[in-house]
């Protein structure tokens, strides 16, 4: 009976063509639009954890809070004290440093480059590789001397040598008000993902890395500890322990001290654009209803032109539930067709739309089978109604319309 329902059904579509189509564009374009907006929505949700990734998701920072109302010189942390926590949580952390950085400009002869430096300790590639190209990474040396010497990103280098391979050449730069020479000891490569280089786009800020020591210079004071913990430990407990640890030393209480790590950060990120994919998704679910409408006033239209084909069924004895189930099968499939024509429609948008960013789209399986069972429903929703009024036609009457 089914199969017979859906060559009726196809017979059906196919006689009005054009008629078939236009009522299932209200399906086709809300089906689409809802698939893209959520792939869109987890493609860049999938960046983000990626970006986060390799910033370390093992990665977190303690410090007195700038909001405590009697904020005190001795609220900032000092070199002895870094040296300190190491030795306390050499068993929960890899690496620590100050979290320094500086933007300042480079310059070389008549070449001037604006960069940001990161202040790193000797062992940083442990917990954060880096692609060194030339030269060397930052030696012990480097950074208990103070030695100026720093490692740049290829496309500074190029920017100011005018090639990469510039180890050993100095410049000049001016850090906390003081103008010295600085040796390039290395140079390295660092390969962004399509989110990162959106990000940054063509901006002419540079990076490069540099002993902290270098940046913490003349006071040796700076806010925070920036730390990596060792795999194994977990994050959510060891962050309040070092807190507490922080306080003691600071003759503050706990609740002065934050902390905040990467994953936290990637937790209230995802949660943003979570609920921002959703909600422009809903938005445009909305055209769904619209194309169920549609079908709904064809289908009313349908039961009207097939008013005598629905007396002669009855006449011939096809029960009330028979004309019913031959509608809503109709309804049904014209819905799941706008369904399957939009799911293909807005898995090649976001296929296109990512190829053209570089972008490794998401489309989840998930999506397309909700997609394809709601386009579905709604078919049948607002077939209802329509197929109601078929099936409780008196068929005297629809034997006398003309």
């Amino acid at each position: 009976m089914l199969l017979e329902n859906m060559t009726m059904a196809l017979h059906a579509i196919r006689s009005n063509k054009m008629r078939s189509f236009l009522t299932m564009l209200g399906i086709i374009i809300g089906i689409a639009s809802v698939i893209a907006i959520v792939s869109v929505g987890d493609s860049m949700r999938s960046l983000y954890a990626d970006a986060y990734k390799n910033v370390g998701v093992n990665r977190a920072i303690v410090m007195v809070s700038w909001r405590v109302d009697d904020f005190r010189m001795s609220d900032y942390f000092t070199l002895d004290e870094l040296d300190r926590a190491k030795e306390v949580f050499h068993d929960k952390i890899s690496y620590m440093d100050s979290d320094a950085y500086a933007s300042t400009e480079a310059v070389y002869g008549r070449n001037k480059v604006k960069y940001e430096f990161q202040g790193i300790d000797y062992n940083y590639t442990k917990v954060q590789p880096t692609n060194i190209i030339y030269g060397r990474e930052l030696s012990e040396a480097d950074v208990r001397g103070r030695r100026n010497n720093v490692v740049l990103e290829d496309k500074g280098a190029e920017q100011l040598f005018g090639t990469a391979n510039c180890v050993g050449k100095t410049f000049r730069m001016t850090i906390n008000k003081t103008t010295e020479e600085y040796t390039v000891v290395g140079v390295y490569r660092k390969d962004l993902s399509p989110l990162e280089a959106m990000m940054m786009g063509n901006g002419q800020t540079q990076s490069g890395f540099m002993p902290y020591t270098i940046l913490t210079r003349p006071s040796d004071y700076f806010q925070d500890l920036n730390f990596y913990v060792k795999d194994g430990v977990d994050m959510k407990t060891f962050l309040p322990e070092i807190a507490r640890y922080v306080a003691k030393i600071k003759g503050r209480p706990v609740t002065d001290i934050m902390t905040q790590s990467v994953v936290e950060q990637m937790g209230s990120v995802d949660s943003v654009l979570g609920g921002m994919s959703a909600a422009v998704g809903g938005i445009a679910a909305i055209s769904l209803l619209v194309g169920g409408i549609g079908i709904m006033n064809i289908m009313m239209v349908s039961v009207t032109e097939r008013t005598r084909e629905i007396g002669i069924r009855k006449a011939l004895g096809a029960r009330t539930g028979d004309i019913m189930m031959q509608f809503l099968t109709e309804s049904a499939l014209m819905s799941a067709c706008g369904g399957v024509i939009g799911i293909l429609l807005g898995v090649g948008i976001v296929m296109i739309g990512g190829s053209a960013m570089g972008m490794v789209p998401v489309v989840k399986v998930s999506v397309i089978i909700v997609a394809v069972g709601f386009s579905a429903l709604v078919g049948i929703f607002f077939g209802l109604y329509p197929a109601s009024k078929a099936a409780k036609a008196d068929p005297i009457d629809a034997l006398r319309y003309e």
